[in-house]
């Protein structure tokens, strides 16, 4: 079996034919939707930091000049959103708005919301217990990072089942040839999801809080403060990628332990929070839920013996690269003493995710409520399918009894 994202088989388990593909070579053309796949660890890695490639080419080019085509006018207000967001600006706007953005989102406001991620995790884990299992999914994984994103912006309770909803229809563009009605339920979020938190900017401009939002309205500098759509962009950022990955690392994690049941039964024993801060970091390699990022080139790039001209997409495959045996001894071995670990699950360079700590704070919760003394064992009802879509990739339930 090929490299192919649209074959429900592929998605199950895309390894072995990462495999082929990093026996092939270190860029090859795929004609499918016009990229060059990038299958090793270290090119990967490399062009996460060369600034010869871009998440977007509308800083240097336009659209003609770039030789492509500008999107429909119908989709503008998903761009206008997603295009104001820090995974998706360059410099100088991106060095700008980090820093602004990094005025608020502090190591200290993390370390705030710890306390209240662990009695979420609890709470969570308590309701899953009380019914004796069900869909670790939609009972813990989902509801956790969704609740700590709403606590973190200072989004009321009663809005907070407003913004999953919103979160899965704007990310159903980062899929490869996403079709018509998925543009549409886009669209129609960003809207909704701008709309939303322009009322709540509004709110707090007149009766600030201890929130992220507030905190983004005081942050200024010598070069000014964040616009309102930066702001906008960035929250819905926060919701996207810290509820996206958060979810997907977890029942992708569940399911590999399940798979390993002598590693899961050792980490159950050990108790040792850095036990289970390396083992989260393992499971983030050996399953990754990003599975590929997508670049512009912006010069001339040569990757071994391949020219990749400017104008051209590559496709970079992190789910290949966190498996590479060139970085990583035994690398399809599931192994959470792991040290030596340095996966790309976060990315690198100046677009390395900025809610990481975040993330592993809410893994670290999930995981260690789960494993806790006098929480009985977990064991799988059933085999899992994995939904459709391939770029973000996760498991569509995950039943589970104690």
């Amino acid at each position: 079996m090929g490299f192919d994202p649209w074959d429900a088989a592929f998605v199950a388990d895309p390894y072995p034919a990462y495999r082929e593909l990093r026996e092939q070579g270190r860029a090859m053309w795929w004609e499918a939707t016009g990229q060059w796949l990038v299958p090793h660890y270290a090119d990967v890695s490399a062009l996460l930091r060369d600034r010869r490639l871009g998440r977007t080419y509308l800083h240097r080019f336009s659209h003609e000049e770039f030789g492509r085509q500008a999107p429909p006018p119908e989709h503008e207000p998903f761009h206008v959103l997603n295009g104001n967001g820090l995974l998706d600006l360059e410099d100088p706007a991106h060095a700008r708005v980090r820093r602004l953005v990094a005025k608020a989102f502090t190591p200290r406001t993390v370390e705030r919301l710890v306390p209240a991620v662990r009695r979420l995790a609890g709470e969570l884990v308590g309701r899953l217990r009380a019914d004796g299992g069900g869909d670790l999914l939609t009972v813990v994984a989902e509801p956790l990072p969704v609740a700590v994103i709403a606590e973190l912006l200072g989004v009321p309770e009663a809005d907070r089942g407003l913004l999953r909803p919103w979160s899965a229809d704007i990310c159903g563009m980062f899929e490869l040839r996403p079709d018509e009605e998925t543009a549409r339920r886009a669209v129609r979020a960003s809207v909704e999801f701008s709309a939303y938190l322009r009322g709540l900017i509004a709110e707090r401009r007149s009766r600030p809080g201890e929130d992220l939002i507030s905190g983004l309205i005081a942050a200024h500098d010598e070069e000014g403060r964040l616009s309102e759509q930066e702001m906008i962009s960035t929250c819905v950022l926060l919701l996207n990628a810290g509820h996206e990955a958060t979810v997907n690392t977890t029942v992708n994690g569940w399911w590999a332990l399940f798979r390993n049941p002598a590693q899961l039964a050792a980490l159950r024993e050990s108790h040792d929070p850095e036990k289970l801060s390396t083992a989260v970091d393992e499971l983030m390699r050996y399953d990754t839920p990003l599975q590929m990022f997508e670049r512009w080139v912006l010069d001339d790039i040569r990757i071994g013996d391949t020219v990749i001209p400017r104008g051209a997409e590559v496709a970079l495959l992190f789910g290949s690269a966190n498996r590479d045996p060139a970085r990583f001894e035994d690398p399809d071995a599931l192994d959470l003493g792991r040290a030596d670990n340095p996966h790309l699950t976060f990315g690198a360079g100046i677009h390395y995710c900025l809610g990481a700590p975040l993330a592993r704070r809410e893994l670290e919760a999930s995981f260690g409520a789960l494993l806790a003394d006098g929480v009985p064992p977990l064991r799988l009802v059933e085999e899992p399918r994995w939904r459709d879509g391939y770029v973000i990739r996760g498991l569509e339930e995950l039943l589970v009894e104690f």
